[in-house]
């Protein structure tokens, strides 16, 4: 027999596991704590096996001395060391091209199962490989289409992506979860570079887009563009929901851009695929937890910290048993758990959402600072055009200091730098220069028009 990827997929199986629109808000409500651990540890226990099998894993733990019967589930998962990007690419430098890590080898020949193949965006530097199996894969496309879900896209939403393709994962990722798990049209427009902004608004006029999915700083430009060509968002544009990497941006500065649209926030990783999401309470990102195990840990001394303290998150994909386990990654991406209870009443776990980055963190006389949370601030001030990014120099007698470069639209700019410099020391409790360009200055440095997430740090003192 001729096998294909859809022969390694069992849908119904996937549902069971990981139930989506109505089935996973009563699986959310009815599952307790106690019983929601059983269900992860089940998981686990099956990852495990395929994860002892991975040269990566029999590398990375038996440098630590743990043998296979030192882990007894998920309750003993912190005996486990956490890895992150820069183990990923040591195996690929270790066993080019593809690293040690997908654990295919650990099958017979004709029980291999087909797989994905993309790469990361390179943000936080040279791509890495990434790799999916059919049964993992199909359960990372549930997990976001059961939050497009939850946000209220579906049957009757035409969707306008703006995620790349290429190899980057991605917008792939996007087409796959709208085409296999909802029943929403998908429009995958892709970057402005593979298809010109004003194209693109165009296309979301003609196609009657309801829904946007990206990131919150081209989404925040086409609106700007559809304007320009006599377009008015909400009215010309039919957009009623955004679902897209909000981080900490002013989510009713972009619903007012796109006429009042509700604005949704998500987050996960190449790796991972999603992780949590915004519910229609908007009070903080539910996590996956029937597929997702997060730990929020210490980001110097790596050990977990309490509810409402901020840290790396560290992701488990229980679901992952077929290609590539994933177990304890360090995303270096911070956040906190939520505290107090769902207004849903969904017994999972809330985050903050995505706080900025710890190895993109600066720290200036005792305050972390994360230069993405900078523009979200500035947001407050009227003239503030929306494009900006953080300059760290350190001057001959050692003293770090940070400047903001920040578009702005007014013709005034030469007076208004002390009201910016005011906003961030009330925010931050830290003194800072801004320095304020004309719209587009900062462009060729932030690479927003090129890039899925443009560059908000630039780091001269190394």
């Amino acid at each position: 027999m001729h096998a294909t990827y859809f022969d390694f997929v069992n849908p119904a199986k996937i549902r069971a596991d990981h139930p989506i629109g109505e089935d996973f808000l009563l699986f959310a409500k009815h599952t307790s704590r106690d019983e929601l651990f059983a269900h992860q540890d089940r998981l686990f226990r099956k990852m495990l096996l395929r994860a002892w099998k991975t040269p990566f894993y029999q590398k990375l733990w038996g440098a630590k001395g743990i043998e296979p019967g030192d882990i007894d589930g998920l309750k003993d998962i912190n005996k486990l060391p956490t890895y992150d990007k820069s183990d990923i690419m040591a195996s690929i430098d270790r066993c080019p091209p593809f690293g040690d890590f997908s654990g295919l080898d650990s099958y017979p020949p004709n029980e291999q199962p087909p797989v994905k193949f993309h790469t990361t965006s390179g943000t936080t530097g040279k791509p890495q490989v990434l790799i999916f199996g059919p049964k993992s894969r199909e359960v990372q496309n549930l997990l976001l289409a059961r939050l497009y879900t939850l946000q209220g896209i579906g049957r009757g939403d035409v969707v306008h992506s703006v995620y790349g393709h290429g190899p980057i994962n991605g917008g792939h990722y996007i087409r796959e979860s709208v085409t296999h798990w909802t029943q929403a049209i998908m429009v995958s427009a892709g970057t402005g570079v593979e298809t010109r902004s004003v194209k693109q608004v165009q296309m979301m006029a003609d196609f009657g887009a309801t829904a946007i999915v990206g990131f919150a700083d081209y989404i925040k430009k086409l609106a700007k563009v559809a304007r320009e060509a006599g377009l008015e968002p909400g009215v010309d544009i039919p957009v009623r929901t955004i679902s897209g990497h909000m981080g900490r941006e002013d989510k009713s500065a972009v619903s007012e851009m796109w006429g009042g649209a509700a604005c949704y926030d998500w987050y996960g990783v190449g790796d991972t695929g999603a992780i949590a999401g915004e519910g229609p309470d908007q009070d903080g990102l539910y996590v996956m937890e029937d597929a997702q195990y997060l730990e929020i840990c210490d980001i110097d001394t790596g050990e977990p910290v309490k509810d409402g303290q901020s840290g790396d998150m560290v992701c488990t994909c229980l679901f992952k048993d077929d290609v590539f386990p994933i177990i304890r990654f360090n995303t270096h991406d911070v956040s906190a758990v939520r505290t107090g209870k769902s207004s849903l009443g969904l017994n999972f776990t809330r985050i903050e959402g995505f706080l900025g980055r710890s190895d993109n963190m600066v720290k200036l006389r005792g305050i972390n600072i994360f230069p993405q949370a900078i523009g979200p601030l500035m947001e407050e001030i009227d003239s503030f055009a929306g494009e900006f990014y953080c300059q760290v120099d350190r001057d001959d007698a050692g003293r770090d200091e940070m400047t903001v470069i920040a578009e702005c639209k007014s013709n005034e700019i030469d007076k208004l730098s002390p009201k910016y410099e005011a906003l961030l020391k009330e925010k931050l409790g830290l003194g800072m220069k801004v320095k304020l360009v004309s719209v587009g200055a900062t462009s060729e440095t932030t690479q927003v028009d090129v890039r899925q997430k443009p560059i908000r740090l630039v780091d001269t003192r190394f």
